[in-house]
């Protein structure tokens, strides 16, 4: 088994769900709902302050049911933020736990990292504006990082499984990262090219300019 930290070269490596998936008109009336919300709670919050907007509030201006926001968001902190939730399918996890889908760690990796960007992900505008609310509002930053410190656990619980070691082991934290940098820099990378194609063709352009830096200036 390959111990590399970065997978090797592998274009045309196929999404772990089995392809590029075209989302029907269900799922793209969920997301414009959702990114009404969103709109919605940056709209009153910029004109009203956190504590000025409640959850009615923001569904009044975005005209769904408190109970519809509930499908999208736990809080209007949430709706602020435009927090995406941190789903992975099980049998993803479970494979990938289990010591697969390829055996080779390197490569499984970077299969978990297109799993994880295999997802609907905010604008650029969106997450900008969420940003600066935030800078306003120290109990979203608080928000934050608590949001990151659950992603951060998850990865490192699926990773510990894998390597069937404890969660707080070296090795886990250095992979656990590598996958949480790995998928930020994918939708930068997406972001920047125009938002054209699916998210999940530039994991592997990631994983080259990783190779690349890792290669001109290797680590002593």
């Amino acid at each position: 088994m390959q111990t590399d930290l970065v997978a090797p070269e592998t274009p045309g490596t196929p999404p772990v769900n089995g392809g590029e998936s075209v989302p029907g008109l269900r799922e793209r009336q969920k997301r414009a709902r959702r990114e009404s919300l969103i709109d919605a709670a940056h709209v009153l919050v910029e004109e009203h302050g956190l504590d000025g907007v409640t959850v009615e509030g923001i569904c009044a201006h975005a005209g769904v049911s408190t109970r519809t926001f509930f499908n999208y968001f736990e809080s209007k902190d949430d709706a602020v933020l435009a927090f995406e939730p941190f789903v992975l399918d099980p049998e993803v996890t479970a494979t990938f736990a289990a010591g697969g889908p390829t055996g080779s760690l390197p490569q499984d990796l970077e299969r978990l990292v297109v799993a994880l960007v295999d997802r609907p992900h905010p604008s650029r505008e969106r997450i900008a504006c969420a940003m600066a609310l935030a800078r306003r509002e120290p109990r979203l930053l608080a928000r934050q990082v608590l949001a990151f410190e659950r992603h951060h656990a998850e990865i490192a619980a699926l990773v510990a499984a894998r390597l069937g070691v404890e969660p707080g082991a070296p090795r886990v934290e250095l992979l656990t990262l590598l996958v949480m940098a790995l998928t930020r820099a994918t939708f930068a990378t997406w972001e920047a090219s125009g938002q054209e194609g699916p998210v999940q063709d530039g994991v592997p352009h990631v994983i080259r300019e990783l190779r690349e830096l890792m290669r001109e200036a290797p680590l002593s």
